[in-house]
């Protein structure tokens, strides 16, 4: 691995130059911007941890193409243990950060555009699924992030990306030169995507055949030519400077995971960066295997936040002198039990994973639609529960200025204490980190990340099985299994 620590993927985005702006000013630097520079930092853990005995056997994996040893994250899955072992480092990355490190994305997108390059190429005889190789050697050899652009703005939702009567709602190839393509459009949300090295373009929807020119995956540096970002505000950023590190709640790793619009502005694609174009019918494949690996995350990388969470509530209590109070102890209790429901479900999926025909593994998808859903209900309880133990104050917490203040300190030192011989400070930071893991961002990401809760409902009734479950009933009824007349 070409980037083998935080320090040199950090570096290493000092050397790129992608045209990002944030609040109408461009950023020059993403590593030292008081906006992005915690998300580089989560983004860090991920290379830091692949150095940790400790860590090492889940933070990398030996390439089946090259056989070096490369970063989980740019891997293929090629069985069980390879996506139960995903499961296990996503728990940990998000104890260890308390929010997004962001490679996730990318790494379901390039293990779901390899599987599906191989069954084009099977109808084709296309040459995607080599070229798709070819690149990812690269990036696993330069431990490269790569973030999966999928959400496209969609316009107006009743139409198809055909319909739409400003086309540029959805990504779609505009020209056809003879060493490539020209491509114009835009990605919303994109997790990570402005501490990326290269974007992976893929639709985000299943298409008709009159929406050829929109079914384009395709590989693509980030400071490339014709490509903007827009970093999204998030709760609390105006806090994040060197005088409020406090208040900002969690100083070191940031609010979420940094999400920015990619505008796309006729961007060329060589050919050898093009690993889908124009094949409409599997569109809806790759969005639906990208869904499944991603949705089955949330129950591990949130679950590591949950713990972050029930620890801290826990703490405050302690500092508060309520630990001991039966009403506490229950739900911390209960906070624990949903935690550990939500990893239950991660792991469930990636046990009853299974190969698809490249020799890829594809998580259970019911029970990964399950597992995100009941994501974004148990987080919501949690940190409901959360902020019921903690009590109003992490709402109206005076500042750090006024804690540091000659006038007004020695007020907010008095009346902001706790148990004895425990700083007010102390008080006052577990506050703060409560208010940042429980408002604004960090839950709507839990609530829309990979995808919103209906339509996870809308898969699970999908792939219910409920003719099986009929024929259940049935056969223990003894009613004779007669089809119905239509």
């Amino acid at each position: 691995m070409k980037l083998k620590n935080g320090a040199e993927y950090i570096e290493s985005l000092r050397k790129v130059h992608p045209r990002i702006y944030y609040k109408g000013k461009r950023i020059e630097d993403v590593t030292r911007h008081p906006a992005t520079a915690p998300h580089v930092r989560a983004a860090a853990m991920t290379y830091a941890l692949a150095n940790q005995a400790k860590y090492k056997d889940l933070a990398t994996a030996t390439s089946h193409l090259t056989g070096h040893t490369i970063s989980r994250f740019t891997h293929i899955h090629q069985n069980i243990e390879d996506l139960i072992k995903k499961i296990k480092l996503l728990r940990v990355l998000g104890q260890k950060t308390g929010t997004c490190f962001q490679r996730c994305v990318g790494f379901d997108g390039i293990n779901a555009a390899y599987s599906v390059t191989y069954e084009i190429d099977q109808k084709y005889k296309t040459d995607y699924h080599e070229r798709f190789k070819r690149w990812l050697i690269g990036i696993q050899d330069e431990n490269k992030m790569v973030v999966g652009a999928m959400t496209d703005p969609k316009g107006d939702r009743s139409k198809t990306p055909a319909q739409q009567s400003d086309p540029d709602q959805f990504v779609h190839v505009v020209e056809r030169r003879p060493d490539g393509v020209v491509i114009r459009g835009a990605k919303l949300h994109m997790t990570g995507s402005v501490n990326s090295h290269e974007i992976l373009v893929m639709p985000t929807t299943a298409l008709d055949a009159q929406s050829k020119a929109y079914a384009i995956v395709c590989a693509i540096p980030i400071d490339a030519p014709g490509i903007t970002l827009i970093f999204g505000r998030q709760a609390g950023d105006d806090r994040r400077d060197q005088l409020e590190r406090i208040d900002v709640g969690k100083p070191r790793f940031g609010a979420v995971g940094g999400e920015a619009v990619i505008a796309f502005e006729d961007v060329f694609v060589p050919n050898e960066k093009i690993f889908m174009d124009g094949e409409t019918e599997f569109a809806g494949l790759l969005v639906y295997r990208f869904a499944a690996h991603h949705r089955a995350n949330y129950g591990a990388c949130k679950t590591g936040l949950m713990d972050v969470l029930t620890g801290a509530v826990s703490y405050l209590s302690q500092i508060q002198g309520a630990s001991q109070g039966s009403h506490v102890k229950d739900k911390v209790t209960e906070m624990i039990h949903l935690s550990e429901t939500l990893y239950s479900s991660s792991i469930a999926c990636s046990a009853e994973g299974k190969p698809t025909p490249s020799g890829a593994y594809l998580v259970d998808t019911m029970l990964a639609n399950v597992c995100k859903h009941n994501v974004t209900r148990f987080h919501f309880e949690v940190a409901r529960l959360a902020v019921d133990i903690a009590g109003g104050f992490i709402a109206t917490l005076p500042s750090e200025y006024d804690l540091e203040s000659e006038e007004v300190g020695h007020l907010v030192q008095k009346y902001f204490s706790g148990v004895a011989d425990i700083p007010v400070k102390e008080r006052i930071k577990i506050g703060r980190l409560i208010e940042a893991m429980t408002g604004g961002t960090a839950m709507v990401e839990s609530m829309h990340g990979a995808g919103s809760p209906q339509a996870q409902r809308i898969m699970i009734l999908r792939e219910g099985r409920l003719d099986e479950k009929i024929k259940l009933a049935k056969a223990l009824a003894g009613i004779p299994g007669k089809k119905r007349k239509k």
